[in-house]
């Protein structure tokens, strides 16, 4: 690790560990923040993907490096290509938002090629497989490198360095596995009482399914919405060194609680974290009963967020929070139907949200598609029981995902 701070010492940004007063006063411990996403590329990646880089032989340079990556590790390889002067050839799905495709090429500048390959992460790997194995390139792994991880383990050294205090708790989000692999082994040696928490997304406990297996597991189907974290299997190594070091149990997120983080870090702290990022914080509320009075630091590992998914995690977040409800209502297709449901059903502060509806011929009920957001989360059983009380038809939609996913 010590070699791997030195490489990067004129490369990665040493970023602030910052105490933080509103989580803090919320918990009643002292929680601090590693802002990884103040990083030139705003994440961690670019750690790993120059150490690596800068342990290859001049002759391995010569003949390029290579990455599959829709995010943060192909900004961070391409920065570190244009940094030592390397070829690079990064293949992304050509579903890839062009937003991350013109970051990837900003940073690389001439020093990077982009190959738009398939429409997923799988088939843009195996095409970047097969182009290291033609033209004798090296691979670049995102996680599962020794290089990769020493380089990413810089961030524990430096929060070890930072901190004046005794830290029980470092909280940081694990996907592959390449930056809790990092940390974990940094503490596990400088520190080895701070209790190691890992943080996953719920729809991809890759890590957590292959510990309880005790073996590395593949997953089906994953979740992809928190894409930082979100991979089918994690690497090799990194599960023979996370079984080693982790000494707390992984934590899983719901990823509609990973919605409301980001939006509290953002309103509150003028923090713009990407999903992965906010999976550490989010965590806080998971462990509130055991953390109080406590040193607790959380890596905010990326800050890559697309302002186009802004509406999809405010969308998530009421979801998770019980205040955004679908529901279909068959009105009376009469006069006024609408209008007394507005009146005698809705709340005062009640908000219809969503409303499609079509006036059918020959019927004499009618489909509507209603979404009605709520002030609080106890406003749900008195508008049920209003709706009940007053006769209306209606089918609760938030709770049958393959209806929900179909019409919303």
């Amino acid at each position: 690790m010590y070699v791997a701070a030195e490489r990067l010492e004129d490369v990665a940004t040493h970023t602030p560990l910052m105490h933080n007063l509103n989580l803090s006063e919320r918990y009643g411990a002292d929680i601090y923040l590693k802002r990884e996403d103040l990083q030139v590329v705003r994440s961690y990646k670019i750690r790993g993907a120059y150490n690596k880089m800068a342990s290859l032989t001049k002759e391995q340079l010569s003949k390029g490096v290579v990455c599959a990556s829709a995010g943060n590790h192909a900004q961070g390889l391409a920065y570190a290509c244009k940094k030592l002067g390397v070829t690079g050839t990064i293949f992304m799905p050509t579903t890839t938002p062009a937003q991350k495709i013109k970051q990837v090429g900003m940073f690389g500048k001439e020093f990077v090629k982009i190959e738009l390959v398939g429409d997923t992460y799988d088939d843009a790997y195996f095409a970047a497989k097969t182009f290291c194995e033609e033209q004798k390139a090296t691979f670049i792994h995102p996680f599962d490198d020794l290089q990769v991880i020493e380089g990413q383990g810089t961030v524990g050294l430096e929060i070890f360095k930072d901190s004046n205090f005794k830290i029980d708790y470092l909280i940081f989000a694990i996907g592959g596995g390449g930056l809790a692999s990092g940390v974990s082994t940094v503490f596990k040696q400088l520190s080895p009482r701070t209790k190691l928490v890992a943080v996953e997304p719920l729809g991809s406990p890759t890590m957590k399914k292959s510990l309880e297996a005790d073996k590395v597991v593949t997953l089906e189907e994953i979740n992809k919405f928190v894409d930082g974290a979100a991979v089918k299997r994690a690497g090799d190594i990194t599960f023979e060194v996370c079984k080693q070091n982790l000494n707390h149990e992984i934590i899983l997120i719901p990823e509609g609680k990973v919605c409301s983080t980001i939006l509290q870090l953002y309103n509150e702290e003028a923090i713009v974290a990407e999903p992965a990022g906010a999976l550490s914080v989010a965590a806080l509320d998971f462990l509130k009963d055991e953390i109080k009075g406590k040193n607790v630091v959380c890596i905010i590992g990326g800050g890559n967020n697309d302002i186009t998914r802004t509406e999809e995690i405010k969308e998530r977040s009421l979801l998770y929070e019980e205040l955004k409800h679908y529901f279909i209502i068959r009105f009376p297709q009469r006069a006024g139907a609408f209008k007394e449901f507005l009146n005698d059903v809705l709340g005062p502060t009640d908000d219809i949200v969503f409303f499609e509806y079509n006036k059918k011929t020959s019927r004499e009920r009618g489909p509507a598609l209603v979404g009605i957001e709520l002030k609080h989360k106890s406003d749900y059983k008195p508008l049920i029981q209003r709706m009940e009380e007053h006769n209306i038809q209606f089918e609760y939609i938030n709770n049958k995902p393959d209806l929900f996913e179909f019409l919303i």
